[in-house]
């Protein structure tokens, strides 16, 4: 126990030595997260937290190795465990760390994971039999590979998927870690304990910057290490029980919040005939959001989720069949109370286009929105007035950035942020007659690539607000004198274009 509360202090204390410095490389390296699309936060964020966590982990076990004889037989004894959590789990904080930076296609960070997931496997963390309360033991044989590599995988994506708010993702597994290190300080399991401990560690001092409101993000960088982590110690702990199969209910128990939302998400996606791997907002925490709580009472909300699904998790692993019968009844509740309160299919109910299989996406819903509250904007005679309600309407659009240009020439632009953050830009343009002089007038439109693509309503929509812009192009010229204080004013000056413009409808 007490190389536990070590592993916890030296982890927290280094992690919250480390953040400030790795912020300061983020935001040297570019590593910034701006506002917009999916994300719920109004200013630009370092995101690459997450190396800090790292190695605020790993080092209290590299030095509890060398001081505590006791562990160090341990290790000497499972080297391949150790080896395939940590090893892991730096591998992909490298890969989530260079995501972070210059930004990775999908593919080739499921690609990554997947070698990773092999690399566990391969070290000896498989899953070769699982136990299911009342029903038995389920052998895997051949499919014991592919299982495995599912379940790595799958938790690591968990974690990602649920870091939305500031410090929601940190303080799940900070709970999901607590429920593993109970379980492994009762069975005897001392490296998962450790490792656990560490991880609680990290994330504890971490939050001191990441909770609302956050001065740094984990990043893919974080939630690929700490995913990873949680999926391995979950079958090391396992392999160190004397039964030969492995209970997955624990663990996925554990991290009920991150686990269900990702397989409702998947399964809304599916009913919506759209790919189950294309990001949205409709997530829990957005939906929680949208319900009307506010961002800490969303994550302080779902926090107390974690810890029911954590106390049931335990009832699983300790309990005896009664306990374990109401455990598992417990869990169900939760789950059906997320898919209620969370209103998780609720879009697909909402009236579909005509001649469209789907119904609207959440950009096509935003710019809905936004056109209900650009129309009276046309009634401003104050200028500065129609600028200050223009950029409110088109940050609630989840536009990232416009140009307005006439005859080739840029006119006026508008930027939520300093530049284009998003590591996948899309753009749409529309040609507008704006003063009926035959000057040709095009206002292109650029926003979060990692959004849904968007359907021909959100073209008709975008192009209702290219001729209100057009419209209004007298109103915003006559600013051209004024020099914008920030970008989240329209900037207005008659700048010759140097390079060709945007290619129209590229995405």
């Amino acid at each position: 126990m007490r190389s536990y509360v070590a592993a916890f202090f030296l982890a927290a204390i280094l992690v919250a030595l480390l953040t400030p410095l790795v912020a300061i490389l983020a935001r040297r390296l570019g590593a910034i997260t701006g506002p917009g699309g999916r994300h719920v936060h109004q200013s630009a964020i370092p995101r690459l937290g997450g190396v800090a966590i790292a190695i605020a982990c790993c080092s209290p076990l590299a030095a509890i190795f060398w001081v505590d004889s006791a562990v160090a037989r341990t290790v000497n004894e499972h080297w391949n465990q150790p080896l395939a959590v940590l090893c892991g789990g730096l591998s992909m904080c490298l890969v989530g760390a260079v995501d972070d930076v210059r930004g990775l296609r999908a593919g080739t960070k499921l690609i990554a994971q997947v070698v990773g997931a092999t690399l566990a496997y391969m070290l000896g963390l498989r899953i070769e039999a699982v136990y299911l309360p009342y029903i038995g033991v389920l052998y895997m044989g051949v499919f014991a590979l592919p299982v495995t590599v599912l379940w790595i995988v799958g938790i690591t994506n968990a974690v990602n998927l649920i870091d939305g708010l500031d410090g929601l993702a940190a303080g799940i597994v900070f709970f999901a870690s607590a429920t593993n290190l109970i379980v492994a300080w009762v069975s005897g399991s001392v490296l998962v304990g450790l490792v656990m401990a560490s991880v609680m560690g990290s994330v504890t001092g971490f939050l001191l910057y990441n909770f609302a409101p956050a001065r740094i993000f984990m990043g893919d960088s974080g939630s690929y290490f700490l995913g990873y982590v949680l999926a391995t110690t979950a079958l090391a702990g396992s392999m160190a029980k004397a039964s030969t199969a492995v209970s997955l209910l624990v663990p996925l128990v554990a991290l009920g919040v991150p686990v269900f939302d990702t397989m409702f998400s998947m399964a809304r996606r599916f009913l919506q005939r759209r790919s189950i791997f294309a990001p949205d907002r409709e997530h829990i925490h957005h939906r929680l959001l949208d319900l009307g709580l506010t961002h800490k009472r969303t994550v302080l909300t779902l926090y107390g989720a974690s810890i029911a699904f954590m106390a049931a998790a335990i009832a699983l692993a300790l309990g005896r069949d009664w306990s374990v019968g109401v455990a598992m009844l417990f869990a169900t509740v939760l789950v059906l109370g997320m898919v209620r309160f969370g209103r998780y299919f609720d879009a697909l109910r909402l009236p579909k286009a005509p001649g469209s299989l789907r119904p609207y996406d959440s950009l096509t819903q935003r710019l809905r929105g936004a056109i209900t509250e650009l129309m009276p904007l046309a009634t401003l005679g104050d200028a500065a007035e129609l600028r200050q309600q223009l950029d409110r309407v088109l940050r609630q659009a989840g536009l990232q950035r416009l140009e307005i240009r006439k005859d080739g020439a840029l006119i006026s632009e508008w930027s939520s942020t300093p530049s284009i953050t998003s590591r996948v830009v899309v753009s749409r343009s529309f040609e507008v007659d704006a003063t009926g002089e035959g000057s040709r007038i095009r206002v292109f439109f650029f926003w979060d690539g990692e959004s849904v693509p968007p359907t021909p309503q959100a073209d008709i929509l975008l192009h209702v607000i290219a001729d209100f812009l057009g419209r209004s192009s007298d109103d915003l010229w006559s600013l051209s004198s004024r020099s914008p204080s920030s970008n989240r004013e329209l900037a207005v000056a008659a700048v010759p274009v140097t390079a060709p413009p945007p290619t129209p409808d590229a995405s």
